[in-house]
């Protein structure tokens, strides 16, 4: 099971069960796909906005 995660989009590869099991375990954070990957994209400025105060 592999999860990508890319500043606007998230890709699952695996098997169905494994695939199935991880939206299961994110879905107890959120409820939308757009609320995980809005805090993705949150979490990717942030770390892009540390990167240049160096």
């Amino acid at each position: 099971m592999k999860v990508y995660v890319h500043e606007k989009q998230i890709i699952l590869v695996g098997k169905a069960w494994e695939i199935k099991q991880k939206l299961k375990e994110y879905g107890e954070q959120f409820q939308y796909v757009d609320e995980w990957t809005n805090a993705i994209s949150q979490n990717f400025n942030s770390y892009k906005q540390a990167d240049c105060r160096h």
